[in-house]
Order: C-alpha cells, then structure tokens, then sequence
C-alpha cells in the first residue's frame, strides 16, 4: 500500500470517528458537538473529496457548523453549547491544580475563551423553522 493511500485512511478514519463522537454529543449535554464536527469536516476534506462533499450536504452540518463555516457567526445557544461543558472541565482542571501560576493559567483560558467567543465570533439569531412563528421556537 502506498504512503498516501494509508495517510488518506487515516484522516478519513479520524473525519468519521470525529462524526461519532459529535454525533453523540448532539443528545448529550455535556459532550460539545461543534468542536468534533468541525474537526470532522477537516479530516474528511484531507482525506476525500467525494466525503467530504457528503458530509457538507447532511442535516447535521447544516444545523451545528455552516453558518460558522460561511459567515464566522454562531447562535447565541451554540456559543454556550460550546463554552460551557468546555469551561466545566477547565473548572475542574483548576481544581486539581495544585500550582497557583497552573490555577491562574486556566482561569486566564476561560476568560479568553467567553472574550474570544463574543467579540471574534459574531451572533446570529435562531433560525425560525419553516412554518413556525417565532414564539413557537421559545
């Protein structure tokens, strides 16, 4: 087998398994979704075209990554989606640091996290589905 065939199936490997795990992160709260999807993406472009065009065309790219893939934007909800569970483990991590500097290192990362998140990222109301009026998506 040729160097870049193996290469090409490991990325294609890793583009489904990051799938999986943000396809479970989709009913479980405190798994992110986005993160994995877009890593997904990455992987399954390095590795195909022809998959990474499916993976682009399905409902859950379309829902949790396109409009950040088109316009650099996020829901209000996919922002707290991604910071909480994100800010949760780095809460814990400080916890069982026992170094000050460490502790202060990772209360510096969740601030950066949430000033990156609001001011870098813009934030786009929810789309309304087709048929719905928007009191109804409360």
């Amino acid at each position: 087998m040729k160097k870049r065939s193996i290469l090409r199936i490991i990325w294609l490997a890793a583009g489904f398994l990051s799938m999986g795990v943000g396809m479970i992160g989709v009913v479980l709260p405190v798994l992110p979704t986005t993160p994995f999807l877009l890593l997904a993406s990455f992987c399954l472009a390095k590795g195909s075209d022809r998959f990474h065009k499916w993976f682009t065309g399905t409902k859950l790219y379309e829902k949790h990554l396109e409009d950040f893939v088109t316009n650099r934007a996020m829901t209000l909800k996919t922002k707290f989606s991604l910071l909480i569970p994100a800010s949760a483990m780095l809460i814990l991590a400080m916890l069982a640091m026992p170094n000050i500097y460490g502790r202060l290192f990772i209360v510096f990362l969740i601030i950066f996290k949430y000033v990156y998140f609001f001011t870098r990222i813009r934030t786009i109301p929810a789309r309304v589905a087709p048929g719905k009026c928007e009191a109804e998506t409360d």
